[in-house]
């Protein structure tokens, strides 16, 4: 008896499953690599959520942002503004505007190249903005989509990951199971 254990031992170990340890050596651990993936995916998640983080501004940058927020609206009622002055007082407005026809073409270029840089930054944060909801948005959708087959799995009267065989709802639905 103890020589064929002892041939046993050296040919698949000790209390130790040889086989399994000879085929890891040639194909990976499938459990083991799911676990490292899941790991992997989590530290990935817990990295974005520390560096797209919304709430970390001060009072000074939330002032800051409030101002931010003024020009648009200011040029757009004060364009409104223009057009309701034109209609009361077309002549106090055709002054204003003949001054306005003496602004030297320089300056306009320069207006306009201000305006285009302010713009053109802001859309520029608003869009990275975007993408961070975005990032935050697709982080959530594992959990979505097992809210989701949870729910369905309720409708359906089955548990939780469970198939529903109700033959009446199959018969309802058009004869097969789906």
């Amino acid at each position: 008896m103890g020589m064929i254990e002892a041939i046993f031992a050296l040919l698949f170990g000790g209390g130790r499953n040889a086989i399994r340890e000879t085929l890891e050596v040639f194909r990976g651990n499938a459990e083991a690599g799911e676990a490292r993936e899941a790991a992997y995916r989590a530290a990935a998640l817990t990295q974005f959520s520390g560096e797209f983080a919304l709430d970390r501004k001060g009072i000074f940058d939330r002032f800051v942002d409030g101002l931010n927020r003024l020009p648009r609206p200011a040029l757009a009622l004060g364009t409104l503004g223009l057009i309701i002055s034109a209609m009361v007082d077309p002549i106090w407005f055709a002054t204003r505007m003949q001054g306005i026809a003496l602004v030297p073409e320089p300056l306009w270029w320069l207006m306009g190249a201000i305006v285009s840089f302010y713009f053109g930054a802001r859309q520029q944060s608003k869009g990275q903005e975007f993408q961070r909801s975005i990032a935050l948005t697709l982080a959530r959708a594992a959990d979505v989509t097992s809210n989701i087959g949870a729910l369905q799995a309720l409708q359906s009267g089955a548990a939780p990951g469970q198939a529903a065989d109700n033959p009446a709802l199959d018969d309802w639905r058009g004869g097969d199971a789906r």
